[in-house]
């Protein structure tokens, strides 16, 4: 079985979607790329979370062409290899349908920057891209425009779900967490009134200081 490790870190990582809230039944998938081979581990087409082990996820080449296992890889295989192309840096990409953040897709608005912890975790707002359907490298595509002049590691799919990016599987996972739990706050505010914007200089320091000083060193 070709890269074990790296499918045991995607296997385990998909149990945080449906743990967080952030999938339904079969939707969503986590991949990663290895650095050394630029192969690719991706969950399998629609099987369940709860089924799911490190046997079945599929290792792909870049073009997205199965090179081991037994299962269809996920129908967004070849936009999550676009993304891994187009932007070398990436190692983790998580796609979700979560609930407040496709809300923000649904009507094509990006979810603004109004809480430091956004502020922190994205340097802005986190964009919404346009449409397209699914099942070659079109949504890829527009992924890498929406994000290649933002610090955000999200973009939204208009009337579709989450895209999210990371130097790791895990640090893409953690983007998904933080998006929808931003989203939801942000919806929860616009029910009581207006939001209060945060300058362009703060979310610059504050995304500054969560990126370079926070946590352990």
């Amino acid at each position: 079985m070709l890269l074990p490790e790296l499918r045991e870190e995607v296997c385990r990582l998909h149990a945080e979607l449906p743990r967080n809230n952030l999938v339904a039944w079969t939707s969503g998938n986590i991949s990663a790329r290895d650095p050394a081979t630029n192969l690719v581990a991706i969950k399998p087409s629609g099987v369940r979370f709860e089924d799911l082990t490190p046997a079945s996820m599929v290792v792909t080449d870049l073009q997205g062409r199965v090179v081991d296992g037994d299962l269809a890889p996920s129908s967004d295989t070849a936009s999550h290899c676009y993304i891994y192309r187009h932007m070398p840096a990436v190692n983790g990409v998580v796609h979700t349908h979560s609930r407040y953040a496709t809300a923000f897709a649904l009507v094509g608005e990006p979810i603004p920057c109004v809480t430091t912890a956004m502020a922190d975790e994205f340097g802005g707002e986190i964009p919404c891209a346009g449409f397209c359907l699914i099942g070659g490298e079109d949504i890829g595509k527009l992924v890498v425009d929406a994000l290649r002049d933002h610090r955000s590691p999200a973009a939204l799919l208009q009337n579709h779900g989450v895209f999210t990016i990371g130097k790791s599987a895990e640090d893409a996972v953690k983007a998904a967490v933080m998006t929808e739990d931003n989203a939801a706050i942000v919806w929860t505010a616009r029910q009581l009134g207006d939001v209060i914007p945060i300058s362009q200089a703060e979310i610059d320091s504050l995304h500054q200081r969560y990126q370079n000083v926070y946590g352990q060193r």
